[in-house]
């Protein structure tokens, strides 16, 4: 049995994997068969994480992440969660391979997903001009001429944004009217750098290296056009990653874990939540990175109040069920200090 079960490798994971080990809570954290390291490994250059003035390549901070959770003492283990079982003291995480995995805490570091177009040429480009993060990337769009897929607030908060570097941005919307709301509406209206294509999807992402333009369809006809572009920013929602825990833990009418306040705690004792899955509004690598830190600082303040015969058996000093030895003596976090 473990003291700490993290799930999940994106910043979130691996921070919250940092804090757990330097403070000698021997983590495991469970990445994935195919995605560890989370949405950053397929990203470019990050230019707005702390430390890295020159920017840096978004797989080469996520393996920076790692290296740095490993030297403490995490363990990495590169599976798929499968299902959880978070009720009661002890914690059970079943992986793909069948393995069942105990602890005393879980933080949940999923993250979330952004929302694919799912048409030809988009995953292909995805980081060579294909993007869902303005904020990440708009930079790299310097008088160029790029589009935005979508009609939300997210949407048009994202052409506005880009019209800072780009000399134009089209938006791309399925209907003739925005599901905006009306100031965020106003403010893309009046921007002289943003043209709309109305009744219109993206059927392909052109391209070669880079991409060139995008293939549209008329919803009305189904008539198609190409428009020449330097960049496509897809802006359609994104999903916080639940599926594992959605029956047992409460979410937020936003679809995101619930938490108490500022902290990471969930509606289950010993259950921690830290990232993307709990925050609908930022979703940052920085802002991802803190949470992470919130909930390994949580998870050990549990820890500590928890008996010392349950610490004993994560730590691996008792068999389960058999209670600590005589005249065992224990710090107030419930480590064992010494024998009468």
């Amino acid at each position: 049995m473990r003291q700490v079960i993290i799930i999940g490798s994106g910043p979130a994971g691996y921070t919250a994997a940092l804090y757990a080990a330097r403070a000698e809570l021997a983590p495991l954290l469970i990445a994935s068969s195919v995605d560890a390291g989370g949405e950053l490994m397929n990203t470019t250059e990050v230019e707005n994480f702390p430390g890295f003035p020159e920017g840096v390549q978004g797989p080469d901070l996520m393996e920076r992440m790692r290296e740095q959770a490993e030297r403490f003492g995490t363990e990495i283990l590169l599976d798929d969660v499968v299902s959880v079982e978070l009720a009661g003291d002890v914690k059970r995480v079943t992986t793909g391979r069948g393995d069942v995995h105990e602890a005393l805490t879980v933080i949940l570091a999923t993250g979330s997903g952004y929302r694919h177009l799912h048409v030809p040429g988009e995953d292909r480009l995805s980081g060579h001009g294909v993007s869902w993060c303005a904020t990440c990337d708009g930079f790299f769009f310097r008088q160029k001429t790029i589009a935005v897929v979508g009609g939300g607030d997210s949407a048009m908060e994202e052409a506005t944004f880009l019209t800072r570097f780009a000399d134009r941005v089209h938006v791309i919307h399925r209907g003739d009217s925005l599901r905006a709301s009306r100031i965020m509406q106003q403010r893309a209206f009046d921007n002289p750098k943003i043209t709309f294509e109305w009744s219109s999807k993206v059927a392909e992402v052109l391209g070669g290296d880079l991409v060139s333009g995008v293939r549209l369809e008329s919803t009305l006809d189904g008539s198609t056009r190409d428009l020449p572009l330097d960049g496509l920013f897809i802006a359609i929602g994104n999903d916080p990653r639940t599926d594992l825990v959605k029956d047992q833990l409460a979410l937020t009418e936003a679809g995101t874990v619930a938490v108490e306040g500022r902290s990471s705690r969930t509606s289950l004792p010993g259950v921690f939540a830290a990232g993307d899955v709990i925050d609908p509004t930022y979703r940052q690598a920085v802002t991802a990175a803190a949470s992470g830190t919130v909930a390994a600082l949580d998870a050990e303040h549990y820890l500590a109040a928890l008996p010392a015969e349950l610490l004993a058996q994560a730590k691996g000093e008792t068999e389960p069920g058999e209670a600590p030895a005589a005249g065992a003596t224990f710090t107030p976090s419930g480590e064992l200090v010494g024998r009468a």
